[in-house]
């Protein structure tokens, strides 16, 4: 056990390049890939156990995540200590690390100069114990103070990843790094891959967290000048919108790893993969005899080389080659399985045009349970909410919208401003708009309820929470 050691691992995330699973609201590492049981979350968490004290395995995210962030690894963690560091605005790497690392200095024993792990909470690792000794091996150059970088030896010139090419000189088992690289095109990918000299960058780094705040400081000053600035406090690790976006919007690659020369890179082999498209999801997935990749309701006649993915609908293919289909109940993605890193713009395509299907499924997980669009239009919105047992949503007001609720299934208690209700299949409640409310399922049963909302403006930012046993009090 490293017990001089943390974890952060970030867990924000954009849920663009596996659209149209993945969605702004609920990104990539939310979802369970893979035929998995865990999500890519939660076997982030469970990979670093009995290396890392649980309480020193901390996850940041952004405020619209926080939520579903608790709630998974509540799951899998073995203590309730964990923390949570919350952005207000995503300002990318650079910035979460940072505050990440004031954090952790802060507020345990920062006399021992405590040792950090940044991972992602995105990626797929297949050997957890080669992956754990490669981190012990890390630590130990970490405390001699060099920043630690993971690299992955090239299988083919893939321009999905950034480059860092090294030294031929070595520090123990470490290279030195040279330079960090950009995401390149087919050509310099190609000589990358044959020069021998380059791993691809896979967001892993570990360093003593006065290591990274003296290289900040050095090479990314206005982060630091920033930083000093926060209020941040150990029982709430959050900060304020209108401080936080005075952050630049920059990655720990361009803040520090570009500049620093003091950098080693440890090769990865430990079955890595940053299910970075939807492609890196079938090569990593059981095929058919026909290398089909088949998950959900699909029938296919003579396809090969393809993935079929089903969420609900029938997906049926014939005679398809090299091909991705994709169904969510709102969207439908089909490529060729070469083009898969393109789907991004896809997703770029949709956000520029405000469409919410770059944001959210018509089904939305929340830590109560989920809801699910009906239908929507001009002043008005049908959804079918279920609150799981011993669940119960925010006590909370609406400035812009009334609600009508009608019991499908199960019993609820519903607050209603001074008052309690138990309602049963079939009875009915209004909330007017301003009107403190709280829906709760105490009971055996899973609730189901059928919500129409109408007002001037239907949106779910629309909410003020007063109680919440999730912590997303806003009030």
């Amino acid at each position: 056990m490293q017990k001089n050691m943390f974890a952060l691992i970030l867990a924000g995330g954009s849920g663009s390049r596996l659209w149209p699973l993945s969605r702004e609201l609920y990104p990539k590492q939310l979802l369970k890939l893979n035929n998995s049981e865990k999500t890519l979350l939660q076997m982030s968490v469970e990979r670093l156990q009995g290396l890392i004290p649980d309480e020193h395995i901390l996850s940041i995210t952004n405020i619209k995540h926080l939520a579903n962030v608790k709630a998974q690894i509540s799951e899998v963690a073995k203590t309730s200590n964990t923390s949570f560091i919350v952005e207000p605005v995503g300002c990318n790497t650079a910035p979460a690390i940072a505050l990440g690392a004031k954090f952790i200095q802060s507020f345990f024993d920062s006399s021992k100069d405590p040792v950090i792990l940044v991972c992602p909470s995105d990626h797929f690792i297949s050997d957890s114990a080669k992956f754990r000794k490669m981190l012990s091996d890390g630590a130990e150059l970490a405390e001699k103070g060099f920043i630690v970088t993971f690299g992955v030896k090239p299988t083919s010139p893939d321009t999905g990843y950034g480059y860092i090419k090294v030294f031929d000189e070595k520090v123990a088992e470490s290279y030195r790094v040279d330079r960090f690289k950009e995401k390149p095109d087919y050509a310099l990918a190609k000589e990358y891959f044959e020069s021998g000299n380059y791993f691809w960058n896979a967001g892993i780094f570990m360093f003593k967290a006065s290591t990274i705040l003296n290289e900040l400081k050095k090479y990314s000053p206005d982060i630091i000048d920033v930083l000093e600035e926060l209020n941040i406090k150990p029982e709430s690790p959050s900060v304020k919108f209108d401080d936080y976006a005075k952050m630049p919007n920059i990655s720990i690659d361009y803040a520090v790893m570009e500049y620093s020369k003091n950098i080693v890179l440890l090769p990865m082999d430990c079955g890595w993969n940053d299910v970075g498209s939807w492609e890196s999801i079938y090569d990593m997935s059981e095929k058919d005899a026909n290398k089909n990749y088949i998950s959900g309701n699909v029938i296919e006649l003579d396809c090969k080389n393809s993935m079929f993915y089903s969420t609900s609908k029938l997906i049926s293919a014939i005679g398809l080659d090299n091909v991705v289909i994709v169904e969510t109940e709102d969207a439908i993605l089909a490529c060729d399985k070469s083009k898969t890193q393109e789907v991004k713009k896809i997703y770029s395509q949709l956000k520029d045009n405000d469409d919410p299907l770059c944001s959210y499924h018509k089904t939305v997980y929340r830590p109560w349970g989920y809801y699910t669009v009906l239908n929507e239009g001009e002043g008005f919105l049908t959804k079918v909410i279920q609150v799981n047992t011993d669940a119960k949503l925010s006590l909370q007001l609406h400035n812009h919208r009334s609600e009508h609720w009608v019991v499908l299934e199960g019993r609820a208690k519903v607050i209603k401003g001074e008052e309690e209700f138990i309602l049963e299949a079939g009875d009915s409640i209004d909330i007017a708009v301003k009107e403190k409310h709280s829906l709760q399922n105490p009971f055996e049963k899973p609730l189901k309820i059928l919500e129409v909302q109408k007002g001037d403006i239907i949106s779910e930012e629309d909410i003020i929470r007063f109680e919440d046993m999730y912590g997303r009090v806003n009030a």
